[in-house]
């Protein structure tokens, strides 16, 4: 069985991460949290004897090759991949520079792959992000750009939320509110339970400044693919 000895320490939470953080507690935007004073490890054997009980009372035999190392691969897709956006520590390294050519036109990253969970189901949201913003005083990496989206997604989340924290993270690091953000996903709480509705997508949208008081702005955002 693979340890998580490599994930006994829980990285420092940088400065650009504080000042989102402290932007979303804020606006009111943070995902509900409570404190834990658990580390990672104790996280990780709490979470592994809960779901030993989840498959056993299922009624499935832990016994059984295929099933004996479920509770150990669910506890570490939790923690590491799947909510690791819970951990502020794990927030991505943002170089924001100075805008030497002064920009001044959009700058849109499009087809943003967005893998999420949904917080009343914990069932799969999957689906794409566009992004744009208006440069100031600062432009950003745009690989960035794609690592916050996937980092607020990596957590429980409903949609609205989503789009909203990533609007405001940008607005935050960038120094602007000339920001737009889309999402349309397939949620798996409506397709594979319940109305089981396979062929419909949810779409949601925040808008910033220029994005959100000027309509030709606003269209060129919409508009592009």
């Amino acid at each position: 069985m693979e340890a998580l000895s490599n994930t006994t320490i829980t990285p420092k939470m940088s400065k650009e991460a504080h000042l989102v953080r402290d932007a979303l507690i804020a606006a009111g935007l943070e995902t509900p949290l409570l404190p834990s004073t658990l580390t990672t490890d104790q996280k990780y054997e709490r979470l592994k004897s809960l779901f030993t009980d989840v498959v056993s009372t299922l009624g499935l035999d832990l016994s059984d090759d295929s099933l004996n190392e479920t509770p150990h691969r669910i506890a570490k897709m939790y923690i590491r991949e799947i909510f690791s956006g819970l951990d502020y520590g794990n927030f991505p390294k943002i170089s924001v520079i100075d805008n030497k050519m002064s920009v001044d036109e959009m700058v849109t990253v499009a087809g943003i792959s967005v893998t999420s969970t949904c917080e009343h189901h914990f069932v799969t949201i999957d689906g794409t992000a566009k992004v744009a913003y208006i440069p100031k005083g600062k432009v950003i990496g745009l690989s960035k750009i794609n690592r916050i989206v996937r980092f607020f997604a990596q957590r429980p989340q409903v949609q609205e939320r989503l789009t909203q924290q990533v609007l405001l993270a940008l607005q935050t690091l960038l120094g602007t509110q000339d920001v737009a953000v889309s999402i349309n996903a397939t949620h798996y709480c409506v397709k594979s339970r319940g109305i089981m509705d396979s062929g419909s997508a949810t779409s949601t949208t925040a808008l910033g400044g220029s994005f959100k008081e000027n309509p030709q702005t606003r269209n060129e955002f919409l508009n592009q693919g």
